[in-house]
């Protein structure tokens, strides 16, 4: 039963097994010691597809975030803005694998749709263009690859990936099938004022960048991630495979609360790191295009939600090559965030709303004018995001949630997540792709 002693204590076992995991992986990277980066492997040619023919998708890990993305590609071909048909739908999990067959069957006219427990047969299907991959974090990497080595185009949830070294994998495969693309779902740097924003500091309008600010604060009286529902009627080797679903990270003991809330643990997630900051990191490191993070600290608490392992509140700084040092705040249990600001020497960029607003330092008032860049509002960024990457299927241009970006922003989340739980500053050396506790 689930509240077994037994059970109570297996659960125990593997949550201290995982931590002192994590400790030994800093330990090896504080060495400086590591495996050689992987061959990256090369991708079957692209399924073909005629210029204005449907783009034939499959949608891997059908949960609530999944399920949502097949609501916003069926919304958005019903509506004319793209032409697009959900043709599988994968997960291990059969109450959610129905879910999501079912809308597809009903929103889609006329479209056959294939529903499996298995991702490589979405994979193996000639005519499939893209995949997108909403499953827990830990099966991202090996899923994307997998994709990438059969050919297809692929949408990535957020984050990319669930630790560093997966991300380098990832990262270098992506590069070596240069035809693919490969889009990460963080969709706020679609946003046109950070587009306006990098644009603006690129051609030196605020001089020198020299530090900007984020964050991602939000609160609930019961605790982060206790939403997400549990059914009774899971059962493991019935209608959920639970060995599937723990995958690349080996045998772990059935439990409910790891299944629907894996966010709330270290093994399978890096919490409010890399599931909410990676929003607000990404467009902020697109706008001030500073080049990789080179050291990192990060300090965090367990400060109301005590019951969840990861934590509830988090403190980021985050220091770049080119010169430019980033704070990021991240909270579970307060609402009230920092405002978003990118200062430079000559003048400061604020982009707490839709705008992208100039305003010069005292100093430099005579040269420089305050300026309010007019942003378009583009309505709901997840629906743009989703047609973005469509988009990029049809025209083959890159991304701008892409590969590298946000390989940058999985080396600030691994580093942070990792100081936040040893204590120490984390290097991170862009030649090798490697990280060094200080």
């Amino acid at each position: 039963m689930f509240n077994s002693d037994a059970h109570v204590e297996s659960r125990r076992s593997f949550l201290a097994k995982t931590a002192a995991l994590a400790g030994a992986g800093a330990l090896v990277a504080a060495a400086g010691t590591s495996h050689a980066r992987p061959v990256p492997v090369k991708g079957l040619s692209r399924p073909p597809l005629e210029e204005g023919g449907v783009i034939k998708i499959g949608v891997i890990g059908t949960g609530g975030m999944g399920t949502g993305h097949c609501d916003g590609f069926i919304n958005s071909a019903n509506a004319g803005a793209e032409k697009v048909q959900i043709v599988a739908v994968c997960d291990v999990c059969q109450s959610h694998l129905d879910r999501a067959y079912d809308k597809c069957v009903k929103g889609q006219k006329d479209v056959a749709v294939e529903r499996t427990t298995d991702y490589r047969k979405v994979l193996a299907r000639e005519d499939i263009h893209g995949v997108l991959i909403a499953t827990p974090e830990h099966w991202h990497s090996k899923m994307a690859i997998d994709a990438i080595a059969a050919g297809k185009d692929v949408y990535i949830e957020k984050p990319m990936t669930l630790r560093l070294e997966e991300a380098v994998t990832l990262h270098d495969t992506a590069l070596a099938n240069p035809s693919t693309i490969v889009q990460i779902g963080t969709q706020q740097v679609r946003l046109p004022k950070f587009i306006e924003a990098q644009k603006l500091i690129a051609q030196g309008m605020i001089g020198t960048p020299t530090m900007s600010q984020t964050s991602y604060c939000r609160n609930n009286k019961e605790g982060e991630w206790l939403y997400y529902a549990i059914d009774p009627a899971w059962e493991p080797g019935k209608n959920l495979d639970w060995d599937a679903w723990c995958g690349p990270l080996g045998k772990i003991p059935w439990d409910p609360q790891f299944f629907a809330r894996w966010r709330r643990y270290r093994a399978f997630s890096t919490g409010i790191i890399g599931d909410l900051l990676v929003h607000v990191l990404t467009p902020l490191m697109y706008a001030v295009d500073a080049g990789w993070p080179t050291r990192v600290t990060c300090a965090g608490g367990h400060y109301v939600d005590k019951v969840m392992e990861n934590h509830d509140t988090i403190n980021m700084t985050i220091e770049f090559e080119k010169g430019h040092t980033m704070i990021v705040a991240g909270s579970t249990n307060n609402e009230t965030g920092l405002e978003v600001l990118i200062r430079g020497h000559k003048g400061n960029v604020y982009l707490g709303g839709r705008h992208c607003v100039v305003r010069p330092e005292r100093i430099f008032s005579e040269e420089l004018e305050s300026k309010t860049i007019q942003c378009d509002d583009i309505g709901n960024d997840q629906d743009q995001h989703r047609l973005g990457w469509l988009r990029s299927i049809r025209t083959r241009e890159k991304p701008i949630a892409d590969v590298v970006l946000s390989t940058k922003v999985m080396v600030a989340v691994d580093l942070a997540t990792r100081s936040a739980w040893d204590g120490h500053a984390y290097k991170f050396d862009p030649a090798t792709m490697k990280a060094l506790r200080v």
